[in-house]
């Protein structure tokens, strides 16, 4: 695995949980326990995706999408070969990389769900769902009140994205204003301004959490495809610490400096 350079640091995460009536049954997240209960998990609650989850390795792809995505267009073509990964079929040693991660840029989204998806906590309102992602100390605001996507959205590096319940265990997000110069993988996977994302969150049951992400750019792929496809992620106690995990520009450079430039024949 291609290094990267991280600093984690332990930070304290307060999970508070709102009254309950007694004769009310609670998910266990949200009740005020340590660990989850002993024995089979019970069923998913309804419309309630709150909690803190972990992929356990399951979101992060270990070799990238090229060999799962569809044929690229001309100009997906053109950006893709632009792009020098650390690994892919397109992979130069680590010192020749132009990835954004390696500047410490941000992952960008969908980039933080398909390859840097590590524990996240989940936030219900009155009107969003937020997502906390560990990876970068970020989160994503999805809007809940019924608000339609915006036509001409401004690209930022992680969208304007709206979910609506589709039943009472699925979540369906639509994301929109992405930022081109995000990647979608460690394999250098572009995208165009016109992308879309679908995020499908199905909880199983009290315990497990799927999410399918599914790819919509008509500039850069032939046809939209699944790029995730029913990753589980598992409840976590509700006192586990969420830990910072940054790219710090200083020595990141550092790293470059001893490591990997001496490796790609760089001084």
């Amino acid at each position: 695995m291609r290094p990267r350079l991280v600093v984690l640091i332990a930070a304290s995460v307060a999970v508070f949980a709102a009254a309950l009536p007694r004769a009310q049954v609670a998910p266990w997240n949200n009740a005020g326990l340590s660990e989850p209960p002993k024995g089979p998990s019970g069923p998913a609650p309804r419309r309630d995706l709150s909690g803190i989850w972990d992929s356990e390795g399951a979101g992060v792809h270990p070799l990238g999408f090229s060999h799962l995505r569809p044929p690229l267009t001309p100009l997906g073509e053109k950006m893709f070969r632009a792009n020098k990964p650390g690994r892919g079929i397109t992979e130069v040693p680590v010192g020749l990389t132009n990835d954004p991660l390696d500047s410490c840029d941000p992952a960008g989204f969908p980039r933080a769900n398909l390859f840097e998806l590590r524990a996240v906590q989940i936030v219900q309102t009155s009107n969003q769902v937020l997502i906390l992602y560990e990876y970068q100390r970020v989160w994503r605001v999805i809007w809940t009140d019924g608000r339609e996507l915006p036509k001409d959205p401004d690209p930022n590096l992680y969208g304007y994205s709206v979910g609506k319940w589709v039943d009472d265990t699925t979540f369906v997000v639509q994301t929109v204003g992405l930022y081109e110069k995000t990647w979608l993988d460690n394999s250098g996977d572009p995208h165009s301004n016109e992308l879309r994302v679908e995020e499908r969150f199905h909880r199983v049951d009290r315990d497990r959490l799927e999410l399918t992400v599914t790819i919509d750019d008509p500039m850069i792929y032939t046809k939209p495809w699944m790029a995730g496809d029913k990753v589980t992620l598992k409840l976590q106690p509700p006192d586990r610490e969420i830990k910072e995990m940054f790219c710090v520009p200083t020595e990141m450079e550092e790293y470059k400096k001893l490591m990997a430039n001496p490796a790609a024949g760089k001084k």
